[in-house]
């Protein structure tokens, strides 16, 4: 019983628990880098506030520099199948969402950058409470030419941090506090 209560008032008093998992490895046939990344984080706010958040349009608000180019829909509106450009310096990626189920709490991306890399990502939302939304994001990249194999695993090192610093702007939007994360 004191440890359940122990237990308990950590994850009150926590306003973010980020996890981070990454399996590194190369594709058998071609020896192409492969990752994946997943990490957790919670918000300390109501599931249905927070899932549209992950709609590329309604992430402007919480994500630092996060300014999708919407191509479909016109005007630009979050659904299933929106399809947007986002500019990385001189580098530019084209993304497609593959699912948008708010309800359910779960939504995909995928996105090619330059011809290189190849990104899915993963995102599952879920109730830890009435005001408290717990959101697990995976992240699989993919080289699409050798000389793309380190820029991969590069990435894939900073995702590391990325539960935490997602956790962080959600919970900073949500407080009031225009603290916001890297874009993805």
């Amino acid at each position: 019983m004191k440890v359940t209560l122990f237990i308990s008032a950590i994850a009150l008093v926590m306003p973010v628990v980020a996890l981070a998992r990454t399996r590194m490895e190369e594709s058998s046939s071609t020896g192409l880098a492969h990752t994946r990344t997943e990490f957790s984080f919670t918000v300390n706010a109501p599931f249905e506030q927070v899932v549209p958040l992950f709609g590329a349009l309604e992430e402007r608000k919480w994500a630092e520099g996060w300014d999708p180019q919407f191509i479909y829909p016109m005007p630009a509106r979050d659904v299933e199948g929106e399809v947007f450009k986002v500019q990385h310096g001189r580098n530019a990626s084209i993304w497609i969402n593959t699912a948008l189920d708010f309800a359910a709490g779960h939504i995909q991306y995928a996105h090619v950058l330059n011809n290189a890399i190849a990104t899915f990502i993963d995102i599952h939302a879920s109730r830890s409470g009435p005001d408290r939304t717990t959101v697990t994001v995976s992240y699989e990249r993919t080289a699409l030419a050798p000389d793309a194999d380190e820029h991969v695993r590069y990435l894939t090192k900073s995702d590391v941090n990325a539960g935490q610093e997602w956790g962080d702007a959600m919970n900073a939007y949500f407080g009031g506090r225009h603290v916001c994360a890297s874009p993805r």
